[in-house]
């Protein structure tokens, strides 16, 4: 793996920090970033997809963003959301920490930045958002989305983001031959946004 990859638990890559704007319809947001977590430079346009384009959260319940990163997600699901619990979910330990700065600067006061080996078995959730780790291999990627796919509740509703070159629609079809109802929900700038729901 090379040095600083955003999937690293301890980025090695020298901390230089930053701060992001992002800009949606119904708010906008000041976010700190750092070298070694995805997407430092700004707002991956997949992930703005997923935030500018995904059916509204529910008012209340307990979410998931998977692979929080510095956290426009589970920043963006909180605020839309206040009565809602959002677990933010990272490998990487500088990330979490940008996670929970974020989230205590945009008054997100449902966020819970946790590593994955930190949500309690018992939780499940009502909601996934979600721009995954496509680039940690497809096996580990399914490994990871049967892992926290498979702890949606009945009915529940992942939405992901994936880039079509890196295999949007293969994914589709893997979800699907896992029982899971796909929805391509948007397809736009070389992204496909993804709603599957859970058997």
């Amino acid at each position: 793996m090379a040095p600083g990859q955003y999937f690293e638990s301890q980025p090695t890559v020298a901390s230089r920090r930053s701060t992001v704007t992002l800009a949606l319809h119904d708010l906008t947001l000041a976010l700190a970033t750092d070298r070694g977590v995805f997407s430092h430079g700004g707002i991956d346009a997949g992930t703005k997809l997923l935030l500018q384009e995904a059916p509204d959260p529910p008012a209340t319940g307990t979410f998931l963003d998977l692979g929080c990163g510095y956290g426009p997600i589970a920043c963006t699901l909180a605020r839309r959301a206040p009565a809602a619990t959002v677990w933010a979910v990272d490998v990487n330990d500088r990330a979490r920490a940008l996670c929970a700065e974020n989230a205590a600067t945009a008054g997100a006061t449902g966020v819970r930045v946790a590593g994955p080996g930190e949500v309690p078995d018992d939780v499940r959730f009502d909601l996934i958002w979600s721009n995954p780790p496509v680039r940690i291999g497809k096996a580990a990627l399914h490994d990871l989305l049967l892992e926290w796919l498979g702890r949606l509740v009945p009915g529940g509703r992942a939405v992901l983001v994936v880039q079509r070159h890196l295999g949007a629609d293969s994914l589709a079809a893997w979800l699907a031959q896992h029982g899971y109802g796909v929805e391509r929900l948007v397809s736009r700038q070389g992204y496909r946004l993804l709603g599957a729901v859970h058997p």
